[in-house]
């Protein structure tokens, strides 16, 4: 087994350790320690039982860090129940540890945050741009997590919402970030859809199928991105574009609207078009306006200047994007699109490589930079 493979089967491990008493902080602690001793020993004397070896080790290194005279009673307590040899079952806690992390005693937010770092295995850097935040306010709020549930039970699993938050944006990381998470994300919201009758589950498994389904499309062969309008659509996967519209009907028949089941229709529609010329973007501005008014979010707001671009031209959408803050992500990015809709070259050009600047990723950064280069070409001819 990699080093991947066996971090892989850190998810189960740290559940066995915190039902068993172990406060969270310390639990992910004696892991780690048991992750790096694996590494060492394994490729030499690989183990029967991989995750019980884990369980075991990780569980002697707690009890090694917890040792001291005033936790002496509590120190043989939590000895006696360290788990029996043999095999131990080989069983998926993940998303069991999602709604564990969410906590009663965390704000959604920071469960999220704590639950993303801890279990998801995104970086610090890469929450905090899910958040929209600075990298250091981000660390700030997962040690604050941490604190308040070090000592604590992980006895009371916290609610669908915080979780199904967790599952959209490892989900997002993995789909457009550095690290592929896309299919554990699809995998755990289907365990948890088969589990819990919820339409915003529902909601969310579809509109992970329908985005999933044009990811084939999103690149050229040189690795380069490929617009949604520019994408071979005979390359999306239409079984999962029929599974995914199929669970958001059942999800919106039930007249029980969420924020996933309005971002699911969004995709349904783009996914729904023979052509990119043939998107009803007009039936995308009206569900855009049910998101901003569930969510509130800028994000989503800028979004919707897109949509009302396509819908109403350029001017209408530039109108909409000029109430909403410059600084936001992509904001330069969807100005110099509508610019250049608009027929004014040279702002587009600029904003283009504006935002090449503040792109998050290498691939992203590429696109804007061609996009920039190709006006300026245009312009000088």
């Amino acid at each position: 087994m990699d080093e991947a493979g066996i971090r892989g089967l850190t998810p189960g491990v740290l559940t066995v350790l915190v039902r068993r008493g172990a406060d969270f902080t310390a639990a992910e602690d004696a892991v780690q320690d048991a992750l790096v001793e694996a590494v060492r020993v394994w490729p030499a004397d690989p183990p029967r039982d991989p995750k019980g070896w884990l369980v075991t080790v990780a569980w002697r290194r707690f009890l090694d860090a917890t040792r001291s005279d005033t936790a002496r009673r509590r120190r043989e307590d939590l000895f006696d129940q360290e788990p029996a040899p043999g095999p131990t079952p080989s069983t998926d806690d993940t998303l069991q540890l999602y709604f564990l992390c969410a906590h009663p005693s965390l704000t959604p937010s920071s469960a999220v945050a704590l639950t993303l770092r801890a279990v998801g295995g995104l970086t610090t850097r890469q929450i905090a741009q899910a958040y929209l935040v600075p990298e250091a306010t981000m660390a700030q709020r997962i040690s604050r997590a941490k604190r308040t549930v070090s000592g604590v039970r992980f006895d009371q699993p916290g609610d669908v919402a915080t979780v199904l938050r967790v599952l959209y944006l490892v989900f997002n990381e993995g789909y457009s970030g550095d690290v592929d998470l896309v299919a554990e994300a699809i995998r755990l919201t289907r365990r948890l859809a088969a589990a819990i009758d919820h339409p915003e589950v529902a909601g969310l498994l579809a509109l992970m199928l329908l985005h999933h389904a044009r990811r084939a499309a999103r690149t050229a062969p040189d690795g380069s991105l490929v617009p949604l309008a520019q994408q071979d659509r005979g390359r999306w996967d239409t079984s999962a574009i029929a599974e995914g519209i199929g669970i958001l009907q059942a999800a919106l028949a039930r007249d029980r609207l969420g924020e996933f089941q309005a971002q699911a229709a969004v995709a349904a529609l783009h996914a729904d078009a023979p052509t990119a010329e043939e998107t009803d973007w007009v039936q995308i501005v009206e569900w855009y306006d049910e998101l901003a008014r569930l969510t509130d979010s800028p994000v989503v707001r800028l979004n919707r200047a897109v949509a009302v671009g396509e819908a109403d031209g350029p001017r209408a959408g530039l109108a909409a994007l000029a109430a909403l803050d410059g600084s936001l992500p992509r904001y330069a990015a969807v100005a110099a699109h509508l610019h250049e809709r608009d027929g004014d070259l040279a702002a587009a050009a600029r904003l283009y490589a504006e935002a090449a600047r503040k792109a998050p990723n290498l691939a992203e950064r590429d696109h804007l930079t061609r996009q920039a280069a190709r006006l300026n070409s245009r312009r000088n001819r």
